[in-house]
């Protein structure tokens, strides 16, 4: 299997630019190889609360655009986002579960909609500041971690879809964070310090509760135990996730035995949280239903279409360490994953992704928990 390489000199790349560090150097680079770049900023929350930096993260990048003689186009997605993004984070906090958007984000905004653009304005291809590799062979192509683990981006990537990465370029696959921001200061780059964007894709990072009752109405209820006695109120279902510890306000029971609790279960048809002191044997679990599955490059593939069940890794949050385990693939859309050592605080909704050594093979969302 011969490993492919692309040479983007002379041809015309657009690049996905935020306005930050990791974008800005990714253009750099693509420039100093002889691409001829473009960059398209995208607006996609367009509310202006006071928390959402869209209108700052334009004019960086102009000022980094202008820095470089590089054109930039301006588009707003915010529709688009909220149709295939929002509409979908919202449901999902409705029916109890954890939703992931920066999964939705990727695969609907930028290597959906995004992409179509830069296809209309004659791109060759896309670049993103991502931290993520794409290995190109004679057989297609695979999504790769980058060289840089702790920023690896694959898990957010694992729903787009093959094609959408046949074209892509991620200037960053072979450099650190700590890399990127030197290159970006050695280069007299105006955002060299600009602080990493955090908090929900494109919304940012805000108040979470009093955000979310603006689409979702409260509807608080009881905390129980274990065994169903009362230990506490909670201000809705939708602010909680398995596992969580803070904010409970639980505080010390003179039947407690003084450990911290954290919740196991919420139930939507009595409203109640289901909390457990301690490291409890119910908050793990090693066996999961994931349905909506994307299938990733050549390798997954081979895999689903040669055997019923095969063992690679997995990890059902990012920058959790991938864990051993077995995939029981139930039809090209849902999978049983069981995993070696059972995991703590699983979180129906969350993102399961899987891979094979350093190879994504793509995911879904987590349906059903079973011990």
């Amino acid at each position: 299997m011969n490993t492919l390489t692309i040479n983007p000199k002379n041809k015309k790349v657009i690049i996905g630019l935020s306005g930050g560090v990791d974008s800005t150097v990714a253009m750099t680079l693509l420039k100093d190889q002889g691409a001829i770049v473009e960059a398209l900023h995208m607006t996609n929350w367009n509310d202006d609360d006071g928390y959402c930096n869209a209108a700052e993260d334009f004019q960086d990048a102009k000022k980094v655009c202008k820095q470089l003689s590089i054109p930039l186009h301006h588009v707003d997605f915010s529709k688009e986002y909220k149709e295939y993004v929002f509409k979908y984070f919202l449901d999902e906090y409705r029916i109890g579960r954890t939703p992931n958007p920066d999964v939705l984000c990727n695969r609907e905004i930028k290597f959906g909609v995004f992409k179509n653009y830069a296809h209309r304005l004659g791109s060759d291809y896309i670049a993103t500041g991502h931290y993520a590799k794409i290995q190109r062979t004679n057989k297609g192509v695979n999504l790769i971690k980058p060289k840089d683990k702790n920023k690896d981006q694959t898990y957010f990537l694992h729903a787009v879809d093959t094609e959408a990465f046949k074209n892509t370029i991620f200037p960053l696959s072979d450099l650190s964070k700590k890399e990127v921001r030197e290159f970006a200061r050695n280069r007299g780059l105006l955002n060299f310090n600009k602080k990493d964007s955090t908090g929900i894709c494109f919304i940012g990072e805000r108040p979470f509760r009093d955000f979310l009752k603006k689409y979702i109405p409260a509807q608080p209820g009881l905390i129980v135990d274990i065994n169903q006695k009362k230990v506490g109120a909670h201000q809705g279902l939708m602010f909680y996730t398995i596992g969580q510890r803070q904010g409970l306000n639980i505080g010390g029971l003179k039947k407690g035995n003084g450990k911290p609790w954290y919740v196991l279960e919420k139930k939507l048809s009595s409203n109640t949280l289901v909390v457990a002191q301690g490291d409890h044997p119910d908050l793990y679990k090693n066996k999961i239903v994931v349905s909506n599955v994307s299938w990733l490059g050549t390798n997954a593939a081979e895999l689903i279409n040669q055997k019923q069940s095969f063992q690679c890794h997995a990890k059902i949050r990012y920058r959790q360490a991938d864990q051993e385990c077995t995939v029981n693939i139930i039809d090209k859309n849902k999978i049983k994953i069981i995993f070696t050592k059972p995991q703590k605080a699983i979180a129906l909704g969350q993102a399961a992704v899987l891979y094979k050594n350093d190879i994504c093979l793509g995911g879904g969302f987590i349906d059903e928990i079973k011990k």
